[in-house]
């Protein structure tokens, strides 16, 4: 791999520098590979990209160097890069990247944006989500066993309540669980909703689920936490990187796999292509699921 090199991808013409730089010490990945990767797994994530505002975090100087979280769009990124302004209270009014095609991806990339956080809303109806997201980690001293049966538990109790759900391993600690639904309902209603389903699950396994925040009470039980249904919150993005040693991927799963999973860093830069090319991807009609929240 040279140092620097131009590419044209979707008609538009990208300078790649900086290919040698080491981003990944212990698994020996460069920022050449980290490119190569998501402009081979485009056709997989922008799917699950389309119409929604993105937080990009950045490492320009790979892992073992603080990253930083960047959601206004610098003044140098290039006009074709689609954008939307975004009244973010705390924040004030702030340009947010929207990520259309594979060219958007791979500049981003050579900006050494390692993970893409997205908005559980798209750009045409900022205000009311169309899916909804419990994030579960374990907690210390704990294995994956825990998380594995929080997962099977949100899955059963949103089953009964006639939605569907999906998994994905998040390339970190633990799962998310996502509930695709219609963009009928704000914020603030899709919250109260996640948190009645939560406190009502935790109220039936008071041993092991809890809805409490603070870590001191939660006793070595696992959160099921439903705080990030809310305007301007993020998600990781399906086939995101991670900054973590060995480049583990945020991957939609099916339900029948998650019992053989015991690690959720397992689908990496060195496998995740083996997978996908003997399964497609388990979340490519989720949309097509959606329900309302009545429903």
């Amino acid at each position: 791999m040279t140092e620097t090199k131009k590419v044209k991808i979707n008609k538009k013409t990208i300078e790649l520098s900086n290919l040698d730089k080491t981003f990944y010490p212990e698994a020996k990945y460069n920022k050449g590979d980290v490119i190569d990767y998501y402009d081979k797994i485009a056709d997989f994530m922008l799917p699950h990209l389309k119409n929604r505002l993105v937080v990009m975090q950045r490492f320009p100087d790979g892992i073992k160097k603080s990253g930083f979280y960047q959601k206004e769009t610098p003044d140098y990124f290039p006009v074709w890069i689609k954008t939307k302004k975004i009244n973010l209270e705390k924040d004030g009014k702030q340009e947010l990247v929207i990520i259309e095609k594979k060219a958007d991806l791979v500049y981003l990339a050579n900006q050494g944006t390692l993970i893409f956080h997205i908005w559980l809303s798209q750009k045409q109806n900022v205000n009311k989500p169309n899916k909804l997201i419990f994030d579960l980690d374990p907690p210390p001293n704990s294995g994956f066993k825990i998380v594995k049966f929080a997962a099977y538990k949100l899955k059963d109790i949103f089953e009964k309540k006639k939605l569907n759900t999906f998994v994905m391993t998040t390339g970190s600690k633990g799962l998310h669980v996502i509930i695709p639904i219609k963009p009928k309902h704000d914020f603030d209603k899709v919250r109260e909703f996640a948190k009645k389903t939560a406190e009502e699950l935790a109220d039936k396994y008071p041993d092991k689920l809890t809805t409490e925040v603070r870590k001191e009470k939660r006793k070595g039980r696992i959160l099921l936490d439903y705080l990030r249904n809310a305007f301007g919150q993020t998600g990781v993005a399906p086939y995101s990187l991670r900054a973590i040693k060995k480049a583990p991927i945020a991957t939609p799963i099916d339900w029948s796999e998650l019992s053989s999973i015991n690690d959720p860093q397992k689908y990496n830069l060195s496998n995740i292509f083996k997978r996908l090319g003997q399964k497609s991807d388990p979340w490519k009609k989720i949309y097509k699921k959606a329900k309302d929240l009545k429903s």
